[in-house]
């Protein structure tokens, strides 16, 4: 599958991301049992993850419900502190929420119909980050107008005046992300931001998206289960499962040619049009509890593919090819699958000899292609 113009133009990866996360851990207390016997158990939403985004490039993050990618993206803002790991903007570790760190960073949540005030017109939503910030200028009416035309509002003056609830789902998620560019960041996370909307529309907020990182050059994490529109928009896909990352490739090579069994039964589960025989679904089961995981690679319990190392011991990254990582047994060479074997862990890489079963075909043809409110501005 060839790659579109907009990704084959996309700018190369820069040298020195302006946000990452390096080994970002999380965990959450929650109630466990019942009655007398109830107690605390801790929830491992996110373990080891890191994750690097560079200015004028998508990076997707996917996964099932419950993978840990919201949570991914709320410790990358600084709305939750990561248990473990660092944030780091520009390469410097980020200690707190500085005002001057949520002006570079901004968010923008799932769910348009909750992230704006619905008391509040629309020119509020936008002039108070301008106000927080000390920006708008003389002029602040104009400044608004202004964001209003980049997220492709027109006239603005149309819809300046009106409540949330007098707009369509995917003019209130433009103005969500009307809201975060006003302070000019750097970084913009999207949670899931078209999840909530009509599929009619979802093209246009994926569309406007790609043309914030090739105009204005922005770092962009698109947070997503859609692996499809992760294709559609991002340059580089990270797949997570039960809280940790499987697999990280350049968007068009991941779909293509998935390394890990979990990225190819999402693939193997993603809608497309030219599929003649229904699709065949290798995996089995449901995701794990993540107050007690499985041990060794977290995803065996359901894998085709399970051998006995990978309930013993978690697997290594390997780079299956350039700028294409792997957490699967699969691709390390049988004479280093010893379980258990903390020399084979720690040298995380492995030889490609043996290659992984064949994957599904890739995405359809005709299917996409391209590669709380106020807390957040504050």
């Amino acid at each position: 599958m060839s790659l579109t113009a907009q990704q084959a133009a996309a700018p190369p990866v820069s040298a020195r991301p302006v946000l990452e996360g390096r080994g970002l851990t999380k965990f959450f207390s929650v109630k466990h049992g019942r009655g007398i016997f109830a107690g605390t158990a801790r929830l491992f939403a996110v373990d080891d993850v890191s994750v690097a985004l560079a200015p004028g490039t998508v990076t997707a993050l996917v996964g099932e419900s419950g993978s840990g990618k919201t949570t991914v993206a709320r410790m990358l803002a600084k709305i939750i502190n990561p248990d473990g790991g660092k944030v780091l903007l520009d390469g410097e570790p980020v200690s707190g929420r500085p005002r001057s760190y949520a002006r570079q960073v901004q968010m923008v949540f799932q769910d348009p119909f909750a992230s704006l005030n619905p008391i509040h017109r629309i020119n509020y939503h936008l002039i108070r980050p301008l106000k927080i910030h000390g920006l708008g200028g003389d002029d602040v009416n104009e400044t608004v107008e202004d964001l209003l035309r980049r997220v492709a509002l027109e006239p603005p003056q149309q819809f300046t005046r009106k409540f949330p609830h007098e707009l369509s789902g995917g003019q209130r998620q433009r103005v969500a992300i009307a809201r975060a560019l006003s302070v000019r960041p750097r970084v913009l996370l999207a949670d899931e931001p078209v999840s909530m909307l009509d599929v009619s529309i979802r093209l246009g907020i994926l569309n406007l998206l790609a043309d914030l990182r090739d105009r204005e050059h922005l770092a962009i994490l698109y947070v997503t289960h859609d692996i499809a529109s992760a294709r559609y928009l991002a340059d580089t896909i990270v797949v997570m499962y039960a809280g940790q990352v499987v697999e990280t490739a350049p968007s068009a090579r991941l779909t293509d040619h998935p390394a890990h069994p979990y990225t190819q039964l999402l693939l193997s589960a993603a809608p497309d049009p030219d599929r003649v025989e229904p699709p065949s679904l290798a995996g089995s089961g449901a995701p794990p509890s993540l107050i007690a995981p499985p041990s060794g690679c977290r995803f065996h319990p359901r894998c085709p593919h399970a051998m006995a190392i990978c309930s013993t011991t978690a697997p290594p990254s390997v780079t299956v090819d350039p700028g294409h990582a792997a957490n699967c047994w699969l691709h390390v060479d049988a004479s280093r699958r010893v379980p258990n074997n903390p020399e084979v862990v720690a040298a995380n890489a492995g030889s490609t000899s043996m290659r992984p079963p064949a994957a599904p075909p890739p995405i359809g043809t005709t299917q996409m292609r391209r590669t709380e409110e106020d807390r957040s501005m504050e």
